[in-house]
């Protein structure tokens, strides 16, 4: 199967969260078992950047707002992505600072429309046509708003490829206005409910969805979830008009990437065979030196709580603010958190800091190496979100040994087992749920959880079922080689 991945970040070279994780890790596990996969990207100036060398494999117009743009079509190995990358080229909408999104000041660039309605028109154009590539794709695999009109486009061509849409978080749904619409020189006809019309604007991810012959979401739960008006974001009644063509598939992690046994940034390795608990203990030490924390014996034994995220509502962090005094009530309790957000919750984790000293660690910003740190280090990890997809940080604290207290929902009621009695004396929990998005019910797990830590047998079988889990990416890929290929034969329902 010959597969283009169409999306708008990928780790290493430019991530803002789970998607750039996942066009990293799923296009490897594709390739692993037999297909011949490519990722496409817009050509921004962070990834030019870290290019050493390219070719141009040509040139092509491409309508935007009002003009026309000169368009290069670039070619890169796979030493980045470790399959082959390609890279759309539109100085004037990409060779810019900040992220893909947002400018440097954190707002977002005023021609998100037209810079990914040009992006999207030249993936949907190079992929129906081998002139430029001598390589034609039998499924484009778009990935979120930015590459939602994909589809849309490849309707138009004569001989497209099919069409696969992943939804990796209906909340960013692309939506711009009528006059931009009109713009874009879009056709008239997708002025229609039934198409890229939404609620008096246009959604880029609404395109995705009725003009894919497939749709997919990061797991099974959220699928049906995202079919109710609780977690839909008014897009839960087309959804259920699509469910003949909706499933979900779970994300898997990269277990090289993300692996206690030999992961670069930890200052002492274990794995579930080999000193899982000195592993552990060492890795705490180091991280509590690292924050200031005057290490101990006794300070060992005490609980170490981690929270990685975005400060934002859908992460919940506003549950585990309102928590934390209860919480530190406990004197042994300690919390390192890292992310960045919103700034009404930057400061309100600022003033708790002050308040609790050397209990709540705050670490605003992001760093990969502290990311990999505070997972092997905690003994507990934190995901209070209102809604999440399908999270990673919950499958990196299963494979660190680090029990995960959730959320009961999306794909993080799939991947974690409830430490309930049933399942603790079934050997099958590997962390805890909470059931309403309250402090109450976020408290209530978490003294559940401290006192099972407090039960060294009990945790300690706890922390072993963890990490026996296996999510990575080898069973989804054979789901999607799967429905890669109905797709090429035409039996999938559009």
């Amino acid at each position: 199967m010959k597969i283009l991945f169409a999306a708008s970040e990928a780790y290493p070279l430019v991530k803002t969260g789970g998607l750039g994780d996942v066009i990293y890790s799923l296009p490897r596990a594709l390739q692993q078992q037999g297909a011949e996969v490519r990722v496409i990207l817009p050509a921004y100036r962070l990834v030019l950047e870290q290019m050493d060398s390219l070719r141009i494999a040509g040139w092509m117009q491409v309508q935007g707002a009002g003009r026309l743009h000169d368009a290069r079509i670039l070619e890169a190995g796979s030493r980045h992505l470790g399959v082959p990358l390609l890279l759309v080229d539109v100085p004037s909408l990409f060779d810019r600072p900040g992220n893909p999104y947002l400018h440097p000041e954190g707002y977002n660039w005023h021609d998100n429309a037209e810079r990914f309605t040009v992006f999207s028109r030249a993936v949907a154009r190079l992929a129906s046509d081998t002139r430029l590539l001598e390589w034609r794709p039998e499924v484009v695999h778009c990935h979120d708003w930015q590459a939602g009109l994909v589809p849309a486009f490849l309707s138009l061509e004569e001989q497209a490829p099919a069409s696969l849409f992943t939804i990796h978080n209906l909340s960013y749904a692309g939506i711009f206005s009528h006059q931009e619409f009109e713009q874009l020189a879009l056709p008239r006809s997708w002025w229609s409910p039934d198409a890229l019309e939404f609620f008096g604007n246009f959604s880029m991810l609404k395109g995705g969805i009725v003009f894919s012959q497939h749709i997919t979401t990061v797991s099974p739960t959220y699928a049906e979830e995202i079919q109710t008006p609780a977690f839909g974001y008014g897009f839960d009644g087309v959804l259920r008009a699509m469910r003949h063509k909706l499933s979900g598939i779970l994300n898997g992690i990269d277990l090289e990437t993300w692996n206690p046994a030999t992961d670069p940034f930890l200052p002492s390795h274990y794995s579930a065979r080999h000193r899982y608990l000195a592993g552990k203990r060492e890795n705490k030490a180091a991280l509590l030196q690292q924050l200031g924390v005057e290490v101990s014996d006794q300070v060992l034994e005490e609980p170490l709580l981690g929270f990685i995220g975005r400060l934002v509502e859908q992460k919940g962090i506003d549950l585990l603010i309102e928590a934390l005094p209860a919480l530190f009530t406990h004197p042994d309790v300690r919390l390192v958190l890292l992310g960045s957000g919103e700034s009404r919750f930057e400061t309100a984790l600022r003033e708790l800091a002050a308040l609790y000293p050397g209990r709540l660690l705050l670490n605003l910003g992001y760093s990969e190496e502290l990311s990999h740190r505070i997972e092997a280090a905690s003994d507990l990890f934190l995901m209070p979100s209102r809604f999440e997809p399908c999270g990673l940080n919950q499958l990196y604290s299963l494979r660190y040994g680090t029990p995960p207290v959730v959320h009961a929902v999306g794909g993080l009621v799939d991947t974690v087992v409830d430490a309930t009695p049933e399942n603790l004396e079934a050997g099958r929990a590997t962390g805890f749920h909470f059931h309403e998005p309250t402090s109450t019910a976020l408290l209530g797990a978490l003294e559940h959880a401290l006192r099972l830590y407090r039960n060294p047998p009990v945790w300690h079988q706890l922390i072993r079922t963890a990490m026996a889990q296996d999510f990575g990416w080898a069973r989804s890929a054979r789901r999607y080689l799967e429905l890669y290929r109905q797709l090429g034969a035409g039996t999938v329902d559009d």
